[in-house]
């Protein structure tokens, strides 16, 4: 497995400003008005994982985007492997939508003494999810 150096990889925060930005340039809020005339029959609720857990902060911003310009009409969404699990398949050529995993690990580091000191470091993990809707 060849490991992508800091240059390689794409800037998470970059990509998810970028698709705001363009958004806005669009004249789309996401944040007001997340859906459309056409898909409003049914409750309108934040996007949720395939178990029914709704997504929270970015994500959500990021998803209704996603769900507004693709025309999706189902806010449940899952990764390539849990669509496999439950039965599903993602068509050829499909591509994903970028949702983010934010946490935090600790690490033991040595200070200046010696002495082992435990350092927090925040980390962001970026994943893609596909859409239910058929």
């Amino acid at each position: 497995m060849v490991r992508r150096t800091d240059n390689n990889r794409i800037d998470i925060y970059t990509r998810i400003t970028d698709r705001i930005v363009e958004d806005l340039e669009q004249g789309v809020r996401p944040w007001i008005k997340p859906w459309s005339a056409a898909n409003t029959g049914g409750r309108i609720t934040r996007p949720v994982r395939h178990n029914g857990l709704p997504y929270s902060g970015m994500n959500v911003l990021l998803l209704w985007s996603e769900q507004l310009s693709r025309g999706f009409c189902s806010s449940m969404w899952m990764t390539f492997k849990q669509a496999l699990e439950l039965g599903g398949a993602v068509r050829k050529g499909e591509t994903g939508s970028t949702v983010v995993f934010a946490s935090r690990f600790t690490k033991s580091v040595a200070d200046g003494s010696g002495t082992d000191v435990d350092r927090e470091i925040p980390f962001l993990k970026a994943y893609s999810v596909f859409n239910s809707a058929p």
